[in-house]
């Protein structure tokens, strides 16, 4: 039976990188003689212009009967200058984040050899980094009720609300994603002011239990943050929910130099998503200049947990880890003047592959 994909490229670099990650796929099939069924969908503002929804019920459809979902960006200035408009691109990507259950959003970070000179840190404190942040994704401030403004628009609220079950499904996963690797769990919470904290750490500290060669260190958010940048080998897995690992991820995006190097997959209960954590950058849209390999190493973590091709995965990594060594890469992690656009990058590692 053939894998089905369905492609949701989205809003400004978004359609740019993902046609580079689509190469690569490609490439793959060739290799290994595999078949996949791609499906492309509308989202964010693109999916607003067309059809006045920024994750309609066809690309919903789409995304409900297909194996894995890749995505692109959400993202457009006409909508983050206006702020009347109703109907938002990132309203989409909660929608989608809802209505497919995707609960856990897993980004792996770890250092590049070649670009460790490419980061803000010192060296020293980069070298040999590899973690993994695990964020919970459908609960929180993001999603909590009531929220709104006063009559008069000078009182705005919004409410954080977490059930026990939300922390329990991604606690487990933690636990079970740190057994497989060095056996350590940091749970990032806000533990001393925050009741949703409170009830974080609760049920961290009693799933605990069930995994006791696992070490477990409670830490909070404002310490992690500080720990991030000044000890980041430390940290093997990290947990925590939905808005504080949304600051954490993109915090430790430094450690690699670029945020166009990051990938990461969204486990959900119907399908799972997978996608670079960058955002839809605008200013570059349309000028062949963004980088591809967060979206590309978005498609390794496609083939390693959703389509279960492990080999696949590894082989696009060590492609992309071999055009970085050889200086194949985009203007914003290049060194001196020479640099290539994003459909050579793209264009190089699919013919590495193959």
């Amino acid at each position: 039976m053939n894998n089905k994909i369905a492609v949701l490229a989205g809003d400004g670099i978004g359609p740019e990188v993902v046609e580079q990650a689509l190469k690569v796929m490609k490439a793959i099939e060739r290799k290994y003689d595999l078949n996949f069924e791609y499906t492309p969908a509308l989202v964010g503002a693109v999916a607003i212009d067309e059809t006045g929804n920024p994750y309609p019920d066809a690309t919903h459809e789409i995304c409900m009967h297909s194996d894995a979902v890749l995505f692109g960006a959400i993202g457009d200035p006409k909508y983050d200058n206006n702020p009347s408009a109703k109907v938002r691109p990132e309203q989409g990507l909660l929608a989608m984040r809802k209505k497919l259950g995707l609960y856990a959003n897993i980004r792996p970070i770890s250092a590049f050899k070649s670009l460790i000179n490419n980061s803000p840190l010192k060296t020293d404190l980069i070298e040999g980094v590899d973690l993994m942040v695990l964020r919970e994704l459908t609960g929180g401030i993001y999603f909590g009720e009531p929220r709104g403004r006063s009559e008069d628009g000078n009182t705005a609220f919004d409410t954080c609300t977490y059930q026990r079950y939300e922390v329990e499904r991604i606690g487990r996963l933690a636990f079970e994603y740190a057994r497989k690797r060095r056996k350590k769990l940091a749970a990032v919470d806000k533990a001393n002011i925050l009741a949703t904290s409170r009830l974080w750490r609760e049920t961290i500290q009693q799933l605990h239990s069930e995994y006791p060669d696992v070490e477990l260190e409670f830490m909070f958010v404002d310490n992690a943050a500080m720990q991030l940048v000044t000890w980041p080998q430390k940290f093997d897995v990290i947990v925590t929910e939905n808005m504080f690992g949304d600051i954490l991820t993109d915090e430790a995006s430094v450690i690699t130099g670029s945020l166009g190097l990051l990938p990461s997959a969204s486990v959900g209960i119907y399908t799972s998503v997978f996608e670079p954590i960058h955002g839809s950058y605008p200013q570059a849209a349309g000028r062949n200049i963004a980088n591809p390999l967060g979206t590309i190493l978005s498609a390794a973590l496609m083939f390693e947990y959703a389509l279960n091709l492990p080999h696949a995965g590894q082989i696009i990594r060590k492609a992309c880890e071999q055009s970085i060594e050889q200086g194949i890469v985009t203007t914003d992690i290049a060194v001196g003047e020479n640099f290539y656009s994003t459909s050579e990058v793209g264009d190089w590692i699919a013919k590495a592959i193959e």
